[in-house]
């Protein structure tokens, strides 16, 4: 058999039977077939190769095929691959929390290891409802959250995710019914406008008896919106939560290590959450992991309370691979000049991309750390204009009105601007 009548069996396959992300079964788009990976590419099957602006959604931070971090994981699958977390313990793991708590906002010591971003999602929330429930205030069960956020797909996730903007509404009826508030008008960079937090404000004095955390994407709203507000806004929210005894939790998983400019994007209002969620970059794209952060005050109250012990228990917790390599990525990362590279990549993003605003096409462009948007006057055609990217050679995959680059931090100079080119010239292809 040969290697083309292979790949065409494998796409067959694929039509019939794989079930793609946010698509219908038997909706006949297009997919790609990807062979390898290395660097900043994609290598098709076909003979192809992709310049990847996504990062593979967000997460490929020091590129594919990453000798150092290959290298994390070959070493440890000598050792073993997999033992559960329940009354074993082993040094990938222990390493990595040292490593998170010490990079991490100071008040955050206490670090539940799980197995992907929404399941993060949803050991913070269980862990904000059992911590108010041991100090007595078992009314606290719901949660205030930003409008046009996006937490994760689990069902729990999906109810702090926007109802009317997200992708959820279908699941509105059996969601719990949370408390969300305008998100601040305020972009990020500019004078703070304190009529922003009254939304938030005017929600916890009244509902404060029945929240038990407001949860929010710091400074950089992601996949709902692409939005980029005041970080001053967080500073204010940390005053009210304590205020109104109220626990604040940030959603990293898409803004931590150093996506925005900063190590975790709450460094750029320099507040400590009392939970912290980090995923996507943990591995830097090799494997899925994530944590959840918490204050020693939340988990010593959790351990005084009843039953005594944090609820949750997934199989493949702290997994020995995953926490290798988010090890040996995290050493990459700090031991790398990266602050640097990320304000390069935002210049270059910012320079570049400006001409887009230009056309009729473009509502607005911005730019924050390693992250390029533009936002599109209206929705584009995703199979359309994915195919056009993918003839520029380039990997580019928008979403609703947003045409967005999430680079890899090794990218060079002379493929960003390969990437934005091909933004520009694609962006003029869309017509009414």
């Amino acid at each position: 058999m040969t290697v083309a009548s292979t790949i065409d069996s494998q796409i067959a396959v694929d039509r019939e039977h794989v079930w793609h992300p946010y698509s219908a079964m038997h909706g006949g788009q297009s997919v790609y077939h990807v062979d390898s990976a290395s660097g900043v590419y994609l290598h098709l099957s076909d003979g192809r190769k992709l310049l990847d602006g996504m990062s593979s959604w967000w997460c490929t931070i020091h590129g594919y095929n990453h000798p150092q971090l290959n290298r994390a994981v070959e070493q440890q699958l000598r050792r073993m691959a997999h033992v559960m977390f329940g009354g074993l313990t082993h040094a990938p793991a222990i390493t990595l929390v040292e490593k998170l708590v010490a990079l991490s906002p100071e008040a955050l010591q206490s670090v539940f290891i799980s197995d992907s971003g929404s399941v993060a999602v949803e050991v913070a929330m269980k862990m904000a409802i059992q911590y108010w429930n041991a100090r007595g205030k078992v009314a606290k069960q719901k949660f205030a959250t930003l409008r046009n956020g996006y937490h994760g797909d689990t069902l729990g996730a999906m109810s702090v995710c926007d109802p009317v903007t997200g992708m959820h509404s279908l699941f509105n009826s059996i969601l719990t019914q949370q408390y969300f508030v305008e998100r601040p008008r305020t972009r990020f960079g500019e004078p703070f406008d304190d009529s922003d937090i009254e939304s938030l404000e005017q929600v916890l004095q009244q509902n404060h008896r029945h929240i038990a955390a407001l949860i929010f994407e710091p400074v950089v709203q992601g996949a709902g919106g692409m939005y980029f507000y005041a970080a001053d806004y967080l500073k204010h929210a940390r005053a009210l939560c304590d205020r109104y005894e109220v626990l604040m939790i940030a959603d990293e998983i898409a803004t931590g290590f150093g996506r925005s400019g900063k190590l975790f994007a709450c460094e750029h209002a320099e507040i400590s959450p009392d939970i912290m969620c980090v995923g996507k970059a943990l591995t830097g794209g090799y494997m899925s992991l994530a944590a959840t952060l918490a204050s020693g005050e939340v988990s010593d109250s959790i351990d005084r309370g009843n039953p005594g012990v944090f609820m949750h228990g997934p199989t493949f917790m702290a997994n020995p691979l995953a926490c290798s390599v988010a090890n040996a990525s995290i050493e990459l990362l700090i031991e790398s000049n990266w602050q640097a590279r990320v304000a390069q990549i935002e210049r270059q993003l910012r320079e570049s991309l400006s001409s887009c605003v230009d056309l009729p096409q473009v509502d607005e462009v911005r730019c924050l750390g390693a992250i390029g948007v533009v936002e599109m006057r209206k929705p584009v055609d995703m199979p359309k204009i994915t195919q056009q990217f993918v003839d520029a050679g380039v990997w580019v995959r928008p979403f609703g009105r947003l045409v967005y680059l999430m680079p890899a931090y090794v990218i060079t100079d002379e493929e960003l601007d390969r990437l934005c080119q091909s933004v520009i010239d694609v962006i003029r292809l869309q017509r009414d």
